[in-house]
């Protein structure tokens, strides 16, 4: 399948936020405890900045709500995905500041400290989608800025949502990122999703050089 343009893409993920539940997606997590961990070991200050590439309705803003973070900003191309986040949080959504983009145009308004990636990045499948998105990383976090990214790995699916997706090694995902970022650590983990299928994640975390 060739690489949706924008508005494929936007009405692509509208479509399935409209019609299926999270207990229908494969990526749904009640907890992203792995995301957490990572962040937990930058002992970042409680008013950094941080975004989360692909949040769309992912609880990851919400539990950083919770542990006191203040300034965070949810991307995604997904207008539905949004609401339902928006929706879910109540009250809450007006502390964090929502975008809807598609990462391939997202221009960051302001340096953040930390960019979060939790399956956004192995929809890009060819160099210039990646290029076009590490310009705007690098662009995005200053010197000493964290880079956590989430993809599947290499025994992972080839395929999600009926879109193909780019498998990385711990080797080729660093590769990628050689220039500017220097990796901190990297593991593997299973994801079980909601209807008890297994995926293989990639998670690796860098710091801008």
């Amino acid at each position: 399948m060739a690489y949706l343009c924008c508005m494929d893409k936007r009405s692509h993920w509208d479509h399935i936020y409209r019609h299926k539940t999270p207990a229908q997606l494969s990526w749904t997590q009640e907890t992203p405890a792995t995301s957490l961990d990572f962040i937990d070991t930058f002992r970042l200050p409680r008013n950094a900045r941080i975004i989360d590439i692909g949040g769309g309705e992912s609880r990851l803003a919400e539990l950083l709500l919770e542990k006191g973070y203040k300034d965070i900003t949810v991307l995604d191309i997904s207008e539905e995905a949004i609401k339902r986040a928006q929706d879910r949080l109540g009250e809450k959504a007006a502390l964090v500041q929502w975008i809807v983009a598609d990462i391939a145009d997202f221009e960051p308004p302001h340096p953040y400290d930390l960019w979060h990636d939790r399956a956004t990045f192995h929809f890009l499948t060819t160099a210039p989608q990646v290029s076009n998105y590490l310009d705007h990383a690098r662009t995005a976090l200053p010197l000493g800025g964290y880079l956590v990214i989430g993809t599947f790995s290499d025994k992972g699916p080839d395929k999600c949502s009926g879109l193909p997706v780019h498998r990385y090694t711990e080797e080729t995902l660093s590769g990628e990122l050689h220039n500017g970022f220097n990796k901190i650590k990297c593991i593997t983990e299973d994801h079980e999703t909601p209807f008890h299928t297994v995926q293989n994640f990639l998670f690796c975390s860098f710091k801008r050089a």
